[in-house]
C-alpha cells in the first residue's frame, strides 16, 4: 500500500523533472533556427554587398571612362573652336580682298586698254618687219579685252607676254621669208633683221639687196657689193653658219655705216 503510494506520488515527479529538459530543447531548436536565419540574412546581406560592391566599381569605371571621352570631346571642340576662328578671320580677308579687286579692276582695265594702244603706236613707228604677225598680235589682245570669258589676271598676262615678244625683238637676229611690198609691186624675198638696228631683204635669186631706210620710210635698194654680206647674215641668222662680223650699211645713201 505504501509503495503504491511511493510510486504513484513519484510519477508526477518523474513527469516533473522531464518536462524543463523537454522545455529545454525547444528553446535550442528554436535557437539553432535563429542562427540559422540570421546566418542565412547574412550570406545575403553580403551578397547584396557584393554586388553593390560590382556595381560601383563598373559605375566607377564608366564614370572614369566618361570622363576621358569628355576631356577628348573638349579637346576636339577647342580645336573646332580654333579652326572656326581662323575661317572667320580667312573669309574676313577674302571679303576685303575682293573689295580691293573691284577697286584693282576699275584701275588696271583702263591701264591695259592703254598699254595696248601704246603697243599698236610702237609697231607702227617701228621698223617693218613681221608686220601681219605682229599687227595680229594686237588685234587679238583687242578682242581678248572684250571677251568676259578671260580672267583679269589672264588679260594681264598676255599683255605682259606681247610686251616681252617686242622686247626680245631688240636683241635678236631673225630671218624669215614674206611678201615686199615696193613701188606697188609685191615680191617673196628672205628678209634679214638685226635687232631693231637693221632690216634687210635679199630677193629669192640673189640678185637684189635692200634696207629699210627709217628717215624716209622707204627701201632702199644697195649697192651689189653687200650681196653677199646679206646672204652671209641670212645664213647666220639660220644657223647655217657660225656668228661671224658682219658689215651691213644701216641705209643705202646719206652715207654708208
Amino acid at each position: 500500500m505504501q509503495l503504491k503510494q511511493t510510486i504513484r506520488r513519484g510519477w508526477p515527479l518523474a513527469l516533473l523533472l522531464a518536462l524543463p529538459l523537454t522545455a529545454g530543447a525547444g528553446a535550442l531548436d528554436e535557437a539553432i533556427d535563429t542562427q540559422v536565419d540570421t546566418d542565412i540574412a547574412a550570406q545575403e546581406s553580403q551578397e547584396k554587398i557584393d554586388n553593390l560592391a560590382d556595381e560601383t566599381t563598373d559605375m566607377l569605371a564608366e564614370y572614369r571612362n566618361i570622363l576621358r571621352q569628355t576631356q577628348s570631346l573638349k579637346a576636339y571642340n577647342d580645336q573646332l573652336q580654333q579652326l572656326v576662328n581662323s575661317q572667320r578671320q580667312e573669309l574676313e580677308s577674302i571679303s576685303l580682298q575682293l573689295q580691293n579687286i573691284e577697286t584693282t579692276q576699275r584701275d588696271i582695265v583702263p591701264l591695259m586698254t592703254k598699254m595696248i594702244e601704246v603697243l599698236e603706236q610702237f609697231v607702227a613707228l617701228d621698223i617693218p618687219f613681221l608686220q601681219q604677225e605682229r599687227n595680229d598680235r594686237i588685234v587679238a589682245l583687242k578682242t581678248m579685252m572684250g571677251r568676259a570669258d578671260v580672267s583679269l589676271a589672264e588679260k594681264y598676262r598676255r599683255i605682259m607676254e606681247a610686251y616681252q615678244v617686242e622686247t626680245e625683238y631688240g636683241r635678236t637676229i631673225e630671218a624669215y621669208q614674206a611678201d615686199l611690198e615696193s613701188e606697188g609691186e609685191s615680191r617673196t624675198v628672205d628678209f634679214l633683221r638685226i635687232g631693231r638696228v637693221g632690216l634687210y631683204y635679199l630677193t629669192l635669186d640673189g640678185r637684189e639687196a635692200g634696207v629699210w631706210d627709217a628717215e624716209s620710210g622707204q627701201w632702199q635698194t644697195l649697192p651689189d657689193s653687200y650681196l653677199q654680206p646679206v646672204s652671209d647674215g641670212l645664213k647666220v641668222a639660220r644657223k647655217q653658219l657660225p656668228p661671224d662680223l658682219m658689215v651691213l650699211p644701216l641705209k643705202a645713201t646719206g652715207g654708208e655705216q
